[in-house]
């Protein structure tokens, strides 16, 4: 009897639906050079690329609080404050809130789009 390959080890093979997130070319090529190089402010690409993945999962704004988002991309939450207001100032981000102490509700624009849009009707 002859045992030759049982002790071989086998590699299994698992399959895992992940879903890699849609983001537009825009964003890699030339925000990301933008914000990170010239601006040299690396945190706001991150909470950029953080809010804009969580607001296409969800498919709605995004409602967190600083500290949460600080945990979420691993920087300090002084770091992430400045990154929305830099964002804001930007016009890539907007933030709302209910009243003074609510936790805010941030939408991710892309004024890429709305130009291209714009272009395309010829106005």
């Amino acid at each position: 009897m002859s045992f030759a390959g049982c002790n071989q080890p086998s590699i299994p093979i698992l399959t895992i639906g992940i879903v890699m997130p849609a983001i537009d070319a825009y964003v890699t090529d030339v925000l990301l050079r933008d914000l990170v190089g010239h601006d040299r402010r690396p945190v706001s690409f991150l909470v950029y690329l953080w809010l804009a993945v969580e607001q296409q999962n969800r498919n709605s704004p995004v409602q967190i609080s600083y500290q949460e988002l600080a945990e979420s991309i691993g920087v300090s939450k002084s770091s992430v404050q400045s990154a929305v207001s830099w964002l804001v100032r930007r016009r890539l981000l907007s933030a709302s809130k209910q009243n003074a102490t609510a936790t805010p509700r941030y939408t991710v624009l892309s004024p890429w789009r709305d130009r291209a849009r714009r272009a395309g009707r010829g106005g």
